[in-house]
This record gives structure tokens, sequence and C-alpha cells, in this order.
């Protein structure tokens, strides 16, 4: 079974590959399959996961998968949010790839969660996911699953591995920041792996595979 993930995050597809590969579909990126990126104007992750698979969907003709995740703050009032990839206001350098972009805007991103942070003494936050699987663009039965990864916000940012904010998320049971975790520990532990275990029992038991 092909499976289009409604993404161009070249990162985001490896990590959803490993985390689906015992259900043996292949997951391809829509702009593999020369599909624009949808529109995301709600306010939360499922509203925003179910516009992008149900484009994904309606142009390649396939099933589709979203993944809308982000970093909520406490101390925010659950900011980022669903703005979490664009937080910092960003003007690409022209010639760039989108690789180089995205890393920029990760870090302006990281810039700005640290500066409206200053001085607060309550650093808790959230990385949330929700995953949403459609057989087509009218399914009435879109599969559902959410994860929550809890954490505090450092002060500086620590490891090389990852994205986003994965510099900054520091994870108390597991002493380290997400950047600082090997891929499999990343994968056992992270709001996509969380997700991912309940997106896989559903596709499972609505779509016997």
């Amino acid at each position: 079974m092909k499976l289009v993930l409604a993404s161009n995050n070249a990162k985001k597809l490896a990590e959803l590959g490993l985390l689906f590969a015992p259900l043996g579909i292949e997951l391809v990126t829509q702009g593999s399959l020369g599909v624009s990126e949808a529109d995301e104007p709600h306010h939360t992750f499922v509203e925003n996961g179910l516009a992008k698979a149900r484009h994904a969907a309606a142009v390649t003709g396939l099933p589709a998968i979203a993944d809308d995740s982000g970093l909520c703050v406490d101390a925010l009032g659950g900011e980022p949010g669903v703005q979490s990839a664009v937080y910092a206001p960003f003007t690409p350098e022209p010639g760039t790839d989108r690789e180089a972009q995205r890393r920029a805007q990760d870090a302006a991103n990281n810039r700005l969660l640290l500066d409206r942070l200053a001085g607060a003494t309550d650093r808790r936050a959230s990385f949330v996911c929700s995953l949403i699987a459609l057989r087509s663009p009218q399914d009435p039965e879109p599969l559902i699953a959410f994860g929550r990864w809890g954490g505090e916000i450092l002060a500086t940012p620590q490891g090389e591995g990852g994205f986003g904010y994965d510099p900054l998320m520091f994870i108390p049971t597991l002493g380290r920041t997400v950047a600082s975790l090997p891929t499999e520990l990343k994968n056992a532990h992270s709001h996509r792996a969380i997700a991912a275990v309940q997106m896989i029992a559903l596709m499972r038991s609505a779509w016997r595979l």
C-alpha cells in the first residue's frame, strides 16, 4: 500500500517511515508527487491535519496521512502551537534550498521562544502531534491519533540532532534534550511515536492492514 505524507519535510518522512515500518506501507512525500502544500488556517492541530490530508488525497488519488505537530508552552498560553514551524518572522535568503531555509527558520523560532520566556520560572512545555489518515478526500471516517510528550524549555540549546525545537526541549525522565537523543530512543518515546502506535492500531483495525 502506498500512502502519501502531506509534508515535504525530509526529516519528518524519515522519522515517520521508521515508525510505520511495521505496517509494510510505502510512505512518500507529497512533494515527490508534485503536490503543493495545503493552507493551514485553523487553530487546532486536528483541523489543520485534516485539511492537509484531504488536500494530498484529493490531488494524488491516494490514501493520505498528515502529521500536524508543534510545541505548546504553558507559560505562553499554548504558544507557539499550530504556528510552531513559522513562529518567528523570517525572510529566506535568495537561492537557498528548502532544507537550508527550514534550518534558518528553526533557528529564528528558537531565538524568539527564548526571548518570550526570558525571566519565566515556569518553563513546562509539551510536544504534541496529531496524525490524521484518510482513504480518500471524502472519507467519512478519518483516523485520528494524538500524542503528547512533556518536558521543559532550557535557556540554551543542547544537542545536534533532531530539528525544530528539539535542542531546547529537555525531557526530565530521560535526562537529555530531544536533540541529544539517539534516533532509536527518540522514536520510542516521542509525541509522534505515541501517536503512531495509536494510528497503527487504528489502521490495522479499520483498514485491515
